[in-house]
């Protein structure tokens, strides 16, 4: 299968090449903004459906030997008690986000849009992360230290603080990396 990534994200791009899938990448900047009255759960798919859609639209006007191939797009964020944690803004912003993440449950939530010439499947993955009480010490060594400022709830899974400061974890672990990989993978073989 020929597939187009649509995201800078060199985690989901880990991901692609870990599960061995041929993929090349296109990106296209868009508007991450979203209807207010939209639930939770439909924001990251809405999102990376824009993705989607705006690389097809760059493919058609400009790369055309990538006409045909199927576009993979996604958008993760981190639900806190019915609130959506964006990227941090700057090291006060992430230190007080991993504050009020500390000793507590919160989703993360993948939305995921496959579009191929003639079909789009998009879903949601959701998968429940608790972390342990985390110091305000060991709060400001890691943003010190790995900077996570372009991680949605400021905190990648798989550094320093994944490792020593999650207590538990339900569902799918790469989906908090940003890519539910083997349920990717699955739905790739219904759109081809």
């Amino acid at each position: 299968m020929s597939l187009i990534l649509a995201s800078q994200s060199p985690r989901r791009k880990q991901l692609l090449e870990w599960a061995e899938i041929p993929f090349d990448i296109v990106v296209k900047s868009t508007d991450e903004t979203y209807p207010s009255n939209l639930p939770i759960d439909e924001v990251p798919v809405f999102i990376a459906h824009d993705k989607a859609v705006s690389v097809r639209n760059h493919i058609a006007e400009n790369l055309p030997q990538n006409i045909g191939k199927t576009i993979l797009a996604a958008d993760t964020v981190v639900v806190l008690e019915n609130t959506i944690i964006g990227k941090p803004t700057d090291r006060a912003n992430a230190i007080n986000i991993l504050k009020a993440l500390s000793g507590k449950k919160h989703a993360v939530i993948t939305g995921v849009v496959l579009l191929s010439e003639n079909k789009e499947i998009a879903f949601a993955d959701t998968t429940y992360v608790t972390f342990h009480p985390i110091t305000e010490a060991e709060i400001i060594f890691y943003v010190d230290k790995y900077k996570p400022y372009d991680k949605a709830g400021a905190y990648a899974i798989q550094e320093w603080i994944g490792v020593v400061g999650i207590k538990s974890i339900e569902g799918d672990f790469y989906n908090v990396m940003g890519l539910p990989v083997s349920r990717v993978i699955q739905q790739l073989k219904l759109i081809s």
